[in-house]
């Protein structure tokens, strides 16, 4: 049976979140490869709107079973909040399982992250402060904790007050805010508690899932230019939200994965510094903004905003694989009196092949834009392709033509039925 990934195709909040619940309706597991709770995702049901940061969205589907995969970073105070928070809303989490082999992130990590931040001045990441850089490193320089010490309590706890205590004295070096190493202990020897009954070997899950012919879905967070290899460094995250990650951070190998789901806006958004060739800086890019809601779901912070940049995303095409891209808030382009769209980069003057290789490029790049006549009306109820007016068809075909593949769903509405689902185009099974 098939293995269906999702990926971001841009700098994050593209809606993934929206096409994974629509294609969660299917699926018999639905899991989260990487990142931590400085993702959000939102889904509205009706009049329900759900946050989620961690917990995927399949959690939503009684007939999904959600997994937080070994590639993730689980903070447990916002985990615990979150499924509190659902299972209050009657969406039942007794089916959550979270990978033995996801690291923990630790008070510590959130210190060392907001330190570092603030020591580097001018020069700021923009980081969401949730510690999830830290907690990667850790795990890179083995010193981490992972999920699955939970389950000897006694150990656990020991290992909790030894990091703390290393911890303690990198804050200090760092010039951050002191933690209290007691309350710590005692309060993620009590989480550590609560996590028991939902830790797995989720690797072997989801291979015997596979052997058992049940459908599966790879869920990413972040985006390809926030990868920590192919994004804009080092204005990235801390992990690999590419296809390649979803290998990595599930266990499953590439081979199994027979679609590969690209999301993105029909504009282009990113959240915090960093290079962004087709930025709008003026009242047009307020007016996206404004109409879009562009503002983050775990921080509230202001996104910037500019047109779509298909530059971009034929390099996602390439590096993820992709099989086709699901375009999300083409009706926020509704009331626009003309939409352009990136087709090429300029540099000093001099037409690119391709993607730069280098982010400080970036900064110096002129984009080449294809302009279309705004269509001035509602999107709103349209659900197939040919009633689309001619220029949102003709930003979609400008799509597939710079990718060199289809566009399988478009999103007309926040709702979660308010999608196009293209019956002309063929994906894998």
């Amino acid at each position: 049976m098939p293995v269906t990934t999702v990926v971001g195709t841009q700098w994050g909040d593209e809606g993934k979140a929206k096409v994974i619940d629509l294609l969660s309706a299917s699926q018999d597991f639905v899991v989260r490869y990487q990142g931590g709770h400085n993702a959000g995702h939102t889904v509205v049901v009706g009049s329900e709107r759900y946050a989620l940061q961690l917990i995927p969205s399949g959690v939503l589907y009684g007939t999904v079973t959600p997994v937080i995969g070994n590639g993730v970073v689980v903070d447990l105070p916002t985990l615990f909040k979150e499924i509190d928070s659902l299972e209050s809303r009657d969406v039942s989490c007794a089916r959550l399982k979270v990978s033995s082999q996801a690291h923990l992130i630790f008070p510590w990590h959130q210190a060392i992250d907001a330190a570092m931040e603030s020591g580097r001045g001018d020069g700021k990441i923009g980081t969401t402060l949730k510690g999830i850089g830290p907690a990667y490193a850790d795990k890179v320089r083995r010193v981490g904790i992972r999920a699955g010490a939970v389950l000897d309590p006694q150990s656990f706890e020991k290992s909790v007050r030894e990091r703390a205590i290393a911890a303690q004295k990198e804050i200090a070096m760092l010039g951050g805010e002191a933690i209290d190493i007691d309350e710590v202990v005692t309060q993620f020897v009590a989480l550590g508690s609560r996590l028991v009954p939902y830790i797995a070997d989720t690797v072997n899950v989801l291979h015997d899932a596979k052997d058992a012919k049940k459908r599966i879905l790879l869920e990413g967070a972040q985006a390809t230019f926030l990868d920590i290899d192919h994004g804009t460094y080092p204005f990235v995250t801390s992990s690999n939200p590419t296809s390649g990650g979803a290998a990595a951070g599930t266990g499953l190998g590439p081979r199994d994965m027979t679609r590969i789901v690209g999301i993105a806006k029909a504009y282009t958004t990113r959240v915090g510094s960093g290079p962004f060739p087709s930025e709008l800086t003026d009242e047009l890019g307020d007016k996206l903004v404004d109409i879009g809601r562009e503002f983050g779901t775990v921080t509230g912070r202001r996104r910037r905003t500019g047109w779509l940049d298909t530059v971009m995303l034929k390099h996602a095409v390439r590096v993820n694989s992709l099989t086709d891209i699901a375009l999300t808030k083409l009706d926020v382009l509704d009331t626009f009196d003309e939409v352009k769209v990136c087709i090429g980069y300029k540099l000093n003057g001099v037409i690119l092949t391709g993607y730069p290789d280098r982010s400080e490029l970036l900064d110096d790049i002129e984009p080449m834009y294809e302009s279309l006549s705004g269509w001035k009306t509602s999107l709103s109820g349209v659900s197939r392709f040919e009633d689309l007016p001619e220029s949102a068809r003709a930003l979609v075909r400008i799509v597939e033509r710079e990718t060199g593949i289809p566009v399988s769903m478009i999103g007309t509405g926040p709702e979660r039925d308010a999608v196009i689902v293209r019956d002309d185009v063929k994906v894998p099974a």
